[in-house]
């Protein structure tokens, strides 16, 4: 049987398990739009290109599988830039498809051309850096090659984007249905006994040391291992430090819990690794500038490091490490439990965890809040109250929610990690909607909130609840808290004036509210549906008040 490749690439899409597409129609990608009309993928049309990139990446992670976007050539095309840059800073496997000019016009000026011929717009070398493999499609004799490179990223451990990019006539041609017979569209099953030869060495240190401490990064969710790691945690009484992307790992009101270890938290974790820890066991966690404290020596210095990373690439990238293992931090952690045993509480590496959380209750050098955020801590505390499990959190601000949010295991936190772009909580969040529809909160600055506001109609146009928390202040905080602290208040390009958010929110036909006391936000939990609606929750900020810390630099 014959199809046409734009068939060909729906079907393909439908055989990784894709079931929903982000994207926006134009003239040179409509032959797969036509193909998706008999589909039953769902394509989503956003309201621009680059909320169709981020609904993609937070429908991956919050899905763990497959996403997908697609747009028109030329515009449509570099539109997706900020998006899939952020889904490859993350590892997402986010699969981008574009349409192209046909190529007989390459490098005749054809209309939104991107070949590169001619002196046109060059896709490939534009998306060279942010993606782990694309490519223009320009004949259909090599298709089965072209899938079957894209399906080993995508279905990789460690993933990334793909775009693939199909010139008009390309989708328009006639190939044999049975080429997908020979693509890859599975995960290929793994070997479940495997052996951990240097497991052994991580329990001969694990049991020299007096105060081990867990660096749980993302890896342990992307992994799925927050289970074992919760009960590793608790059988050998080590307490757990998570990165900010791993939040929430265990569950942040467990004893064993220091928090969040970065730069902009409180720093508890920090001082009690530095003034305690004698042992760091790193799993999945890429000890990156914002996890490190600008790489401090004093986190690892005069302390033995383990690291597990099914990375290659994380494995002993900024420090030296004792024991360094890639492999699935699932399975590892499965085989020290074995080690362990059932009676680890007779065994000489069991020990008091010698939390001494007392003398880490004191203001450290790190995000000393001044007065004025009360309103903003009561409401994360009324989101852990009314929300103990079940929540989805996609959050642009980063700083409160790492200082005042206790994550449960039974909640999902995704910080703007990546590339750190403003602009996309809501996007994202909206696209995990698409996956399984929970109580799902956008936090975000008014300053992001303008660069991606008109998504707010794709949730209202596809019926997405979702509660969006605007801090307004009027400025770009932190750009505005560096001036202050950095350049003499030499205030520049940072304020701004805001819309009338009430009737924006009535505009778009959604629920408003206002936050100005402890009794609004009260009422907000108690009086207002915040799983089956869109709200738009507004609180204003004083800007001149800012977390005080600083990054060291």
């Amino acid at each position: 049987m014959k199809l046409t490749v734009s068939e060909l690439i729906v079907e393909y899409m439908e055989r990784l398990g894709i079931r929903h597409v982000f994207g926006m129609p134009g003239a040179h990608i409509l032959p797969v739009y036509d193909a998706l009309y008999d589909s039953d993928i769902q394509s989503v049309l956003v309201k621009h290109e680059q909320g169709a990139s981020f609904m993609a990446g937070g429908y991956s992670r919050y899905s763990g599988g497959i996403s997908a976007c697609i747009t028109t050539a030329g515009p449509g095309a570099t539109n997706l830039v900020t998006g899939i840059a952020n889904a490859y800073a993350d590892r997402q496997p986010v699969l981008a498809i574009t349409g192209e000019t046909s190529t007989h016009i390459f490098g005749r000026g054809g209309l939104q051309e991107s070949s590169g011929e001619g002196g046109s717009i060059d896709q490939i070398a534009l998306f060279q850096g942010i993606t782990r493999y694309n490519r223009i499609v320009e004949r259909s004799d090599y298709l089965a090659n072209v899938f079957n490179r894209a399906s080993q990223i995508l279905l990789a451990e460690n993933p990334g984007p793909v775009l693939l990019s199909f010139p008009y006539n390309v989708q328009k041609e006639k190939v044999d249905a049975a080429l997908l017979d020979d693509v890859i569209t599975a995960r290929p099953e793994q070997a479940t006994d495997v052996e951990c030869t240097r497991t052994g060495k991580v329990m001969d240190l694990l049991s020299e040391a007096k105060f081990p401490v867990i660096v749980a990064g993302y890896g342990c969710i992307r992994g799925g291992a927050q289970e074992l790691l919760q009960q590793f945690s608790s059988a050998l009484n080590i307490p757990v430090a998570s990165s900010l992307k791993a939040k929430g790992v265990i569950d942040e009101g467990d004893a064993l819990s220091l928090g969040s270890l970065g730069v902009s938290s409180s720093g508890q974790a920090y001082r009690y690794i530095v003034e305690q820890a004698d042992l760091l066991l790193i799993l999945g966690a890429g000890f990156n500038e914002r996890t490190s404290y600008v790489w401090d020596k004093d986190l690892t210095d005069n302390k033995k490091i383990i690291q597990i990373d099914i990375n290659p690439e994380q494995l002993q990238k900024v420090f030296q490490a004792d024991v360094a293992i890639q492999g699935d931090i699932g399975e590892i952690l499965q085989d020290l439990l074995q080690k362990i045993g059932a009676d680890a509480a007779e065994q000489s590496f069991t020990r008091s965890s010698g939390l001494a959380m007392e003398s880490l209750d004191s203001p450290g050098d790190y995000a000393v809040f001044q007065s004025g955020f009360s309103l903003v801590e009561k409401f994360f505390r009324e989101l852990e109250k009314h929300f103990p499990e079940g929540a989805v959190v996609f959050d642009d601000n980063i700083i409160f929610a790492q200082n005042f949010f206790r994550v449960s295991s039974g909640n999902r936190y995704y910080p703007n990690a990546g590339i750190s772009s403003l602009g996309h909580a809501i996007p994202a969040a909206i696209g995990a909607q698409f996956h399984r529809q929970s109580p799902c909160f956008a936090i975000i600055g008014d300053g992001g909130f303008q660069m991606c506001c008109m998504e707010i109609m794709t949730a209202v146009n596809y019926e997405k609840p979702l509660n969006i928390l605007l801090f307004n202040n009027a400025t770009m905080g932190l750009i505005r808290k560096n001036q202050h602290q950095q350049y003499r208040q030499r205030f520049i390009d940072c304020d701004f004036v805001n819309p009338d958010y009430r009737k924006l929110a009535e505009s778009f036909g959604i629920n408003y509210h206002r936050l100005e006391t402890a009794s609004d936000i009260e009422q907000l939990f108690s009086g207002s549906d915040l799983t089956g609606a869109i709200n738009l929750i507004e609180m204003p900020l004083d800007k001149d008040k800012f977390p005080n810390y600083s990054s060291r630099r």
